[in-house]
């Protein structure tokens, strides 16, 4: 998996929107392990259940997970823990969780379909599709295109820098099509269109808005009667009925704290979606042939890799393919502020794999989702330090308060609330950080710490953030 400094900080902030990472999610890498287990074995109800008591009771990486998988003798579900602590109701294959990134494969089949019915191409600028007079911005004479949205090669960055984020733990929320609308109206890009792989959900997003205005709807309405509906997803929705409420289990922080859940208006496109594994298991049926349905052309072309992403990983329309020498893999992770997912697929040996779990891990689900689909290695619980947080005077607080780049278009803003202190990156949640001393400083939510270099007159010249092995300079902006 690629790693990126926006990324590590994302994970931070709110868990993979992605990857995510605001509804984050980097490619899934196929991975072989030195000595993969046997797949009989390792597929069996027995050993999947082992793995999740291991990673929900022993790690405490969720309140419960659901794993689906299909292959040509049929598709099983195996589940493990709770909707949460106050909850003991189990979840189960019908348990609704946000599915994050993994919208984005449901974006891109909409968009087959869509070039299959001749009602948009791929080469198609995205500003054709929008409201008339609207703009988007262009590089070198060349405008954005549908495809270059769909492969993330469309030079916009992760997310707007226009987000109101009036509630932090619901920061889409309040992201209307107006917002939408200025920010393309204002933003420059920096690199060129069609060129650079960059995960954007902010491009994914428009690319769903705009499938809707074409086809005289909303991206939910759409995408229900033409994607949804042919596949008898009817477990699958971002508004949902009083029926699916009541299936839909709680998110939960990396703490098993609950949080909100998330609204996805506009940028629905990009990680909307709540489902099912029994209802995820429908997409995986008709992706391998298992069932017939009026899809199978359009996702004969999603699967179409288009652009590199890196090494042997590959994006198609909305999935990232991943070339092995034991098959084709194709896949996406998913998360949001309380929910993690993984989908996969093997089109050599026919193996579908779906993880869902109700809680924002430090683990994550993907190699989960990964070993049960290809054997690959299964990461190994963190030991984590115990911190005890400290009370620093206001005036040494007050020298680390301000804007430091971590990366172009991310910016981390350090600010003050009496004696409690908050980071926040663009785009994303604020989240509460703790003194362990005079310049470092943790995080509750994972295994990450700032540490602050500071000048001689008491200010932080910059601040370096320390997760997963990686230490990420920022200079503070003036």
């Amino acid at each position: 998996m690629r790693k990126v400094a926006v990324a590590a900080l994302s994970v931070v902030l709110s868990r993979r929107l992605a990857a995510a990472v605001l509804l984050g999610a980097m490619p899934a890498v196929a991975q072989t392990a030195d000595a993969p287990v046997a797949a009989e074995t390792r597929l069996s109800d027995a050993a999947i259940r082992r793995l999740l008591v291991q990673r929900v009771d022993v790690d405490k990486q969720a309140a419960g997970i659901v794993v689906g998988v299909i292959d040509a003798k049929g598709r099983r579900v195996v589940a493990h823990g709770v909707r949460d602590g106050a909850d003991p109701r189990p979840v189960d294959g019908a348990t609704l969780f946000e599915i994050g990134s993994v919208t984005k494969a449901f974006t891109g089949l909409l968009l087959a379909d869509m070039v299959r019915r001749g009602e948009v191409r791929l080469d198609e600028p995205v500003v054709a599709l929008l409201p008339a007079g609207s703009v988007a911005p262009e590089r070198n004479g060349k405008a954005i295109t549908l495809i270059d949205l769909a492969t993330h090669t469309s030079g916009l960055p992760r997310l707007a820098d226009n987000m109101p984020m009036a509630d932090p733990l619901n920061p889409y929320a309040d992201y209307g099509p107006d917002l939408l609308d200025a920010f393309l109206r204002s933003h420059t890009l920096t690199r060129d269109i069609g060129v650079t792989y960059e995960y954007s959900n902010l491009g994914v997003g428009l690319l769903g808005w705009a499938l809707g205005q074409r086809a005289g709807g909303d991206y939910e309405t759409v995408l229900h009667k033409r994607v949804l509906a042919p596949l008898g997803m009817s477990s699958t929705a971002i508004r949902l009925s009083p029926a699916l409420e009541a299936r839909f289990s709680p998110g939960h922080t990396a703490g098993l704290a609950i949080t909100p859940h998330w609204d996805l208006t506009t940028l629905a496109g990009a990680g909307g979606l709540r489902s099912s594994a029994d209802d995820l298991l429908k997409l995986l049926a008709a992706e391998l042939g298992y069932v017939d349905t009026p899809l199978r052309a359009a996702m004969a072309d999603q699967l179409v890799p288009r652009r590199a992403v890196g090494g042997d990983v590959q994006v198609a329309l909305g999935w990232h393919v991943a070339m092995t020498p034991k098959g084709e893999i194709v896949s996406h992770g998913g998360g949001t502020m309380g929910f993690q997912t993984f989908v996969g697929f093997d089109r050599l040996t026919g193996l579908g794999v779906v993880v869902l779990s109700n809680t924002a891990g430090v683990m994550g689900v993907e190699d989960l989702g990964l070993h049960l689909l290809t054997g690959g290695p299964l990461k190994t619980a963190p030991k984590l330090k115990v911190r005890e947080a400290k009370t620093l005077p206001p005036a040494v607080l007050d020298g680390l308060t301000g804007r430091y780049m971590l990366a172009p278009g991310a910016v981390l803003t350090i600010t003050r609330e009496d004696q409690r202190m908050f980071g926040q990156l663009t785009g994303q949640p604020r989240i509460e950080i703790f003194a362990e001393g005079p310049t470092a400083f943790f995080t509750r939510v994972v295994d990450a710490q700032l540490t602050f270099t500071i000048g001689a007159d008491g200010r932080a010249s910059s601040v370096t953030l320390h997760q997963n092995g990686q230490n990420t300079p920022a200079p503070r902006l003036p």
